[in-house]
Parts: C-alpha cells; sequence; structure tokens
C-alpha cells in the first residue's frame, strides 16, 4: 500500500513539474507554410499552437489558440485566446469560403450549423442541408444563439470585420470556443488557397490538407507555364459602374495577379493601393475602350443589363466583339455564387477559366468551372 501511495505522490510530483515548465523552454516543430502570411502552427510534443497574425483588418494583436487532447495538461505559462480540446466532432462556420476545405478533407459532416444557408452552392452541402444536418442560424451579425447553444458545437470557425461581434462574444462567454480565420485578407491566391492546413491542423487532416494544397498549387504553376507559352498578351478591364464611380482592382491586388498569371495585359496593373480602385466613367472609358476583354462587371450577367444599366458601356471593343465574361451566372440552387465559395480556395480552377478566355487555343477541351460569356438576352 506504501508503495502505491508514493508511485501516486511521485505521479502528482511530475505532473507539477511538467506544469510549470515555461513554453519557451518547450521543443516545437512549425509546420512549413509557403504563401500564407496571416497564421503559423507550432507543434508541440503535447499540444499544437495555431497563431493568427490578422484576424482582421487593423488587428492591434495576435490570437492565439491552443489545440489539445482532453487529458493533456498544459503549462501554466501558456497564453492563449482560446483552447479547443480534440478531437471536433461538431463545429459551426460562418463563412461559405469555410466550405471547400471541410469537403476537401471529408470533414462536412462535423458541420452542424450556418447562417443563412441560401448562401451555400456546394451540392455536397446543399444535401446535407436537405437532410436537414445542417442548420440555419440567422443572420451572420446576428446569429441566433439560442440554435447555437442547442447544438452545442465544440468549435465556431469564423471571420470579422472589426473584431466586434455581440452574439460570437456571448457564445464565447459561454464556453464555446470562437476560432477566427483571416483567410480573406491574404494577398496572393495561393495564400488564400493555402488556409486549407489552418484547418487540417483543427480537423486532424494535416496530412491530407498539405496534400490537397499542394496539387492546388502545381496545377496553379502548370497553367501559369502554359499561359506564358502562348505570344499573345491581350488587354483586359475588369469591374463597373456603381453609383457614380468605376470599381476595379488595384494592379497589385490578388485579382490582378490572376491576370498576370493568365498572361493577360491588365490595363491598371500600375496602380497600387487596398481594397479596390475608384474612377469617373471618363477616366475608364478613356484608358480602356480598346481593351480586348472585360471580366467580371459587376452584378450584370446579360448585356442587356448592361446597357440598360448604363448605355455609354456599349462604347467599350469588349461590348462589342462581346468578349465579357462573368462569374454572377454560375450559382447553387439557392443563388448563391459559387466563385465566392469555391474561388478562394480554387484559385487553380479560376486561372484556368481565365486562361481559357484569353488563349481559347491552349485549352479546347476544358469547361469554364465559374465565367461565362454574358448573356445575349
Amino acid at each position: 500500500m506504501k508503495k502505491i501511495l508514493w508511485a501516486l505522490v511521485l505521479i502528482g510530483l511530475l505532473s507539477c513539474v511538467n506544469n510549470t515548465k515555461k513554453e519557451e523552454d518547450l521543443d516545437f516543430t512549425e509546420v512549413e507554410i509557403t504563401y500564407a502570411e496571416g497564421f503559423s502552427i507550432h507543434r508541440y510534443e503535447d499540444f499544437t499552437k495555431v497563431i493568427v497574425h490578422s484576424p482582421w483588418q487593423e488587428a492591434e494583436k495576435e490570437l492565439v489558440y491552443i489545440l489539445k487532447n482532453k487529458e493533456i495538461k498544459l503549462p501554466n505559462s501558456l497564453v492563449y485566446d482560446a483552447m479547443i480540446d480534440l478531437p471536433i466532432e461538431k463545429l459551426v462556420t460562418t463563412s461559405t469560403t469555410h466550405i471547400p476545405s471541410l469537403i476537401a478533407l471529408n470533414k462536412l459532416k462535423k458541420l452542424v450549423g450556418f447562417p443563412n444557408l441560401d448562401y451555400i452552392s456546394s451540392e455536397a452541402a446543399r444535401e446535407y442541408i436537405a437532410e436537414g444536418k445542417i442548420k440555419e442560424l440567422g443572420k451572420n451579425e446576428a446569429i441566433n444563439t439560442e440554435i447555437v447553444l442547442e447544438l452545442d458545437p465544440d468549435v465556431i470557425f469564423s471571420f470579422a470585420l472589426e473584431g466586434q461581434n455581440k452574439a460570437l462574444n456571448k457564445l464565447q462567454e459561454s464556453g464555446i470556443p470562437i476560432v477566427y480565420n483571416g483567410d480573406w485578407l491574404e494577398k496572393s491566391a495561393l495564400g488564400k488557397a493555402e488556409w486549407v492546413k489552418f484547418f487540417g491542423i483543427f480537423l486532424g487532416e494535416l496530412d491530407q490538407s498539405i496534400k490537397a494544397f499542394e496539387g492546388v498549387e502545381q496545377s496553379y504553376q502548370s497553367l501559369k507555364d502554359l499561359a506564358k507559352t502562348s505570344s499573345k498578351k491581350p488587354s483586359v478591364i475588369a469591374g463597373a459602374m456603381h453609383q457614380d464611380r468605376w470599381y476595379l482592382p488595384y494592379g497589385t491586388s490578388w485579382q490582378a495577379q490572376f491576370f498576370e498569371d493568365a498572361h493577360a495585359d491588365y490595363i491598371y496593373n500600375h496602380t497600387k493601393g487596398k481594397g479596390s480602385a475608384a474612377f469617373a466613367f471618363e477616366t475608364v472609358l478613356q484608358d480602356a475602350k480598346q481593351a480586348e476583354f472585360w471580366i467580371s462587371p459587376g452584378q450584370y450577367i446579360s448585356y442587356e443589363q448592361l446597357r440598360e444599366s448604363n448605355t455609354h458601356y456599349q462604347e467599350f471593343d469588349a461590348f462589342q466583339q462581346k468578349n465579357i465574361f462573368t462569374m454572377a451566372r454560375t450559382t447553387g440552387e439557392t443563388g448563391g455564387v459559387l466563385f465566392y465559395e469555391l474561388g478562394p480556395n480554387r484559385p487553380d480552377l479560376i486561372l484556368k477559366d481565365l486562361v481559357k478566355i484569353f488563349h481559347p487555343d491552349l485549352l479546347t477541351e476544358e469547361e469554364f468551372t465559374f465565367f461565362k460569356p454574358l448573356a445575349f438576352e
């Protein structure tokens, strides 16, 4: 009996020693992140630390999430914003851009709630919704906290424009960890896509997430190399009027990078800035009247709509030559635009569409995924 008591005392002492270890004294390995700038993953022996460097615009501090098995005791010195016990069995997410990662990792079945289900476009998720497996949570800005509490998810993946969401704050106070995802702040298309590793580490599928991203990366680079083989570099304009200004991507944006990688000459590739550039209609007409292609003309899906909105659109060569392409025509069964859901995860499919548009002789067999010609009616 004495031996047993001494053994228990010794185990307790060793446990206390482990808990007094400082984090900086512990060894870890860092998961390789090649393009994404918004997060890091540090893997320790007993836990994993996920650091989100930019959870929202102008964020003043990083957010730290600790992932561990339930029985693991952490060092007392560990500082974090939320702790998540693994494995995650049920989750809620608030952005459609998160859903393709769940599908790629075969973890869609863990999704139990989402705000405004009509925004979801993927067929796999729509089937789950039809079967009642994913519950409606209302609006993202004011999630129905009662339903979320009933669902009792292990974690909520969300995003924030300014870090303020009263409903999410309330849910966090109730004990549900809130994890903010900053994929939308990435400056490059492949950077956005690499956030699949973020979900991979949370869902116990890091190896699969690495494999999924490598497939996207290789596909993207192959298409980029293919586009360079074309002797032509057609000119392109983007965007459309909203109220009295024409909004279009800056030349330093990830959208403009697609044009460059598709071997096209973006009219405003010399511009620099964050968000969208805004110009008077007369300026864009002068600069881009002779552009050969026009990509993403706002919400318009037909030439008639474009003409009715502004008759001067007809003055552009791309309008006259019927070389305008939109992603607004490719929607799910409830009207959600597929580009916004799947595009960030699959930039290779976006690039494939653009290469097919600008250099149709290079991709004669492939079908469009997101973009379609503007309708004639």
